[in-house]
C-alpha cells in the first residue's frame, strides 16, 4: 500500500513490479483520495509505503473473514498509516453466509465500498460489486450480511467541514488557492519525477 500525502504538492506516477509486466495478470488497485484541512495543505508532501505484514489483521469469529486495518482503530487494533485527521480505513474480507457488525464513531462520513461479492448493509440494503453505499453521519453501527464470499473497503473520517475548490489534480479551499497552485505546479515548485 502506497499511502501519500500530497499537502504542499507532490508529482506521482503509480507502478507496477517490472514481474508483473513480463507476465502479465490481473491488477486490482483501489485510488483514494482523503481531503486534509486547510491547516495541513502547506505541509511538507510525502509518503508511507505498508507492506503487507505491517498492516494489522483481525480474524472475524467463526472463520467468518477477516479486517485488514490500514487506517485508525478496529475494535482495539490500530492501523499503520499515519493521518492528519481520524480516518478508519479498513479492508474487509467476509466469508459466505457470515455477518459483522461494525462499530463506528457518531458524526463521521462514512461509506463502503463492495469490491466483490454480495451483501447486504443494515439488514435491507442489498449491494452487489461493484458498488457504493454512503452512510448519513448519525449512528455508530453498520450490519453487514454476506451472501457469498465479499471483499469491501470501509472509509470512515472526521468530517473537515471546509469550503472545496476543485480544478484538475488540485483541491483547495478556494479559487485563489487553485490559482496559486497551479501557478506554483507551472513553476516547477511541486517536485520531479524520479
Amino acid at each position: 500500500v502506497q499511502w501519500m500525502t500530497a499537502a504542499s504538492g507532490i508529482l506521482h506516477e503509480e507502478k507496477h513490479e517490472r514481474t508483473w509486466s513480463k507476465r502479465g495478470g490481473t491488477l486490482q488497485m483501489a485510488q483514494l483520495w482523503v481531503n486534509l484541512p486547510a491547516r495541513f495543505k502547506s505541509s511538507p508532501p510525502g509518503y508511507q509505503t505498508l507492506l503487507r505484514d505491517q498492516i494489522p489483521a483481525v480474524q472475524l469469529p467463526d472463520n467468518g473473514g477477516s479486517v485488514r486495518i490500514l487506517a485508525g482503530d478496529f475494535n482495539g487494533t490500530k492501523g499503520a498509516a499515519r493521518t492528519f485527521t481520524p480516518i478508519n480505513l479498513y479492508d474487509v474480507r467476509l466469508k459466505a453466509a457470515h455477518n459483522q457488525i461494525l462499530t463506528l464513531p457518531d458524526g463521521y462520513n462514512t461509506a463502503v465500498v463492495l469490491l466483490d461479492g454480495e451483501v447486504t448493509l443494515n439488514t435491507s440494503h442489498p449491494l452487489r460489486s461493484v458498488s457504493v453505499a454512503l452512510f448519513e453521519p448519525a449512528g455508530e453501527q453498520i450490519t453487514i450480511q454476506a451472501q457469498n464470499d465479499a471483499t469491501l473497503l470501509v472509509l470512515n473520517g472526521e468530517p473537515i467541514n471546509e469550503p472545496i475548490a476543485a480544478y484538475g489534480p488540485f483541491v483547495m479551499n478556494t479559487r485563489q488557492e487553485i490559482t496559486q497552485a497551479t501557478h506554483d505546479f507551472q513553476s516547477g515548485k511541486m517536485g520531479r519525477l524520479d
